[in-house]
């Protein structure tokens, strides 16, 4: 966690991708960590087992992820099933 001013920096890395977000330093670093957290599982199983061209390469999926459980800057939805089975139901529309 980095500190500046009134925003901190909260970061992870998972296999070599670091997934960073910037906060008010207000707020729980502890709860964002398991947002990410959250994020990188909802990835692999998308992905299955996700790499930096997965994210390159398919951002619009990665932004749709984003989408599904936060909205206006917090987290709305917290369970992973629900998540997937928004997403399988996009992909049947592609």
């Amino acid at each position: 966690m980095l500190q500046f001013r009134t925003h901190k920096v909260i970061y992870r890395r998972y296999a070599g991708l670091f997934f960073s977000l910037c906060v008010d330093i207000t707020d729980n670093e502890l709860a964002y960590l398991e947002c990410i957290h959250l994020f990188v599982e909802i990835l692999d199983h998308f992905f299955s087992n996700v790499c930096e061209l997965d994210l390159v390469f398919n951002f619009h999926k990665v932004y749709l992820i984003l989408d599904e459980f936060i909205l206006a800057g917090e987290l709305q939805e917290t369970s992973k099933r629900a998540i997937i089975e928004r997403m399988g139901e996009l992909e049947k529309l592609e």
